[in-house]
């Protein structure tokens, strides 16, 4: 499929959602920042002479994968200049948080024009792409200038699958323009090579997401979540983290019935987006409960005052960048995206915190992760509110056995570690033979 066939089904993809953008923009207050980046390519460009590699990941989650990655990088080879690239404004805003010393913009649109501009005016020695991101006109033009190109925590879900075998002469003709995919298991390496990708560039790194969590429960930002939400050293805690509807509710009913058995309980509520974050705090206010979000905390007495009144509130974490420091005060943690049709989310960090970890039975995303924790008995599968009310008496009422999960999980999540370190090595590879010679674009001037 050439690039301007791609070109007229974008066009025509993006005229049919005009009117879903609009009501985006007009009334949910996103997509308002950056068309001149995504539609044009015009991203700002680089002056710079270092080698420079592009990293691409979509939104939030994406982002924070790459700590790791980018840390061993780094320290591997400082001279190299760092670009992150995102496709929506919360990850940009969470990517210039956590890593003020790269550059970061938004991702082109898959148009040919935008994605040409956009390599010129940052000239990269190596892109990146996280996961699973695959844009043929961006992919074809990179291989078309001879960049090197690669995927990292490379993945494929049954669901992926089955779509991308119905495209398969275009999938052979995007992932043969690959260096290097490094992927998490070889079943997804086994999909990818039938795709398409040529054997010799599919590597087995594993996942980096296990190496991108902090397991010490008493890290300077959860003892200070601690202190500012008001937790009592012998409270327990339920987190119901990365939560779409209706989890938040069914949450909030088993905080509602298991409150007065178990006084010491109190309830975080983390929703997934922040667009939402209103939203989930009216519903708490409509159940009866008092509510404190953090960004009503100004200072730590405030918040003693609030949790020793006789009725503690259900708390709410509605800034960015905090869930992983918040997962450390969980004493049991319902990851969410799980109930609802999202596929589940990233259960790993409340695994490595020491949490008795449940989930719904929509985890489709995290097959992998999902089936070790359960091998090793250290997760638990919710079918419905009235399970995870059940699911969560029992395991307050059982310490022993919530101790041992929360255990279980740690030790297992440690033990998958090292990922990073051969994600790292393929990369700096693929830099090898250029590094130590002058940049392909010292010569050349950014593209306008």
């Amino acid at each position: 499929m050439t690039g301007t066939v791609l070109n007229l089904i974008y066009l025509l993809a993006a005229i049919l959602a005009t009117p879903l953008l609009c009501y985006r923009m007009a009334v949910l207050g996103k997509n308002r920042d950056g068309w001149g980046e995504k539609l044009l390519g015009l991203v700002p460009p680089r002056t710079s002479q270092a080698r420079c590699v592009w990293f691409h990941a979509v939104s939030v989650g994406e982002v924070l994968l790459l700590q790791p990655v980018i840390r061993q990088l780094r320290e591997e080879r400082p001279e190299l200049e760092v670009l992150i690239s995102t496709t929506t404004s919360t990850g940009r805003a969470v990517a210039v948080e956590t890593y003020p010393e790269a550059r970061v913009c938004y991702f082109p649109f898959d148009f040919t024009w935008a994605v040409r501009r956009a390599i010129g005016r940052i000239r990269p020695d190596l892109v990146v792409l996280v996961e699973l991101e695959l844009w043929p006109n961006f992919i074809r033009e990179v291989s078309r200038q001879g960049i090197p190109l690669a995927m990292v925590n490379g993945r494929m879900s049954d669901r992926s699958f089955r779509g991308y075998r119905r495209l398969r002469p275009l999938m052979r003709s995007v992932l043969a323009r690959f260096d290097r995919l490094a992927v998490q298991t070889d079943d997804y390496a086994d999909r990818l090579i039938e795709l398409g990708a040529r054997p010799e560039t599919v590597v087995v790194t594993g996942s980096v997401k296990f190496d991108g969590v902090d397991p010490e429960r008493n890290a300077p930002q959860t003892a200070e979540l601690r202190r500012t939400f008001g937790i009592g050293d012998g409270e327990l805690v339920l987190i119901a983290g990365s939560t779409q509807a209706p989890e938040e509710e069914l949450a909030l009913a088993t905080y509602r019935q298991l409150r007065q058995e178990v006084p010491g309980l109190r309830l975080i509520l983390v929703p997934r987006h922040k667009e939402r974050f209103d939203e989930v705090a009216r519903l708490v206010e409509r159940s009866g409960l008092p509510l404190l979000r953090r960004t009503q905390v100004v200072s730590s007495q405030k918040v003693r005052d609030v949790g020793a009144a006789e009725q503690p509130p259900v708390l709410m974490l509605d800034t960015l960048g905090e869930l992983a420091a918040c997962w450390g005060l969980a004493d049991i943690a319902f990851v969410g995206g799980s109930l609802s049709r999202r596929g589940g989310q990233n259960m790993i960090e409340p695994a490595a915190c020491g949490a008795a970890v449940l989930f719904g039975p929509n985890t489709q995303h995290f097959r992998q992760v999902v089936q070790l924790l359960l091998a090793a008995d250290a997760a638990r599968v919710v079918r419905d509110g009235d399970d995870l009310t059940a699911t969560v008496r029992a395991l307050l009422t059982d310490r022993y056995n919530a101790r041992r999960m929360g255990q279980a999980a740690r030790e297992l999540v440690l033990a998958q570690q090292g990922a990073t370190g051969r994600t790292v090595a393929e990369l700096v590879g693929l830099l090898e033979p250029m590094l130590g010679k002058p940049a392909v674009g010292s010569g050349r001037r950014a593209a306008a």
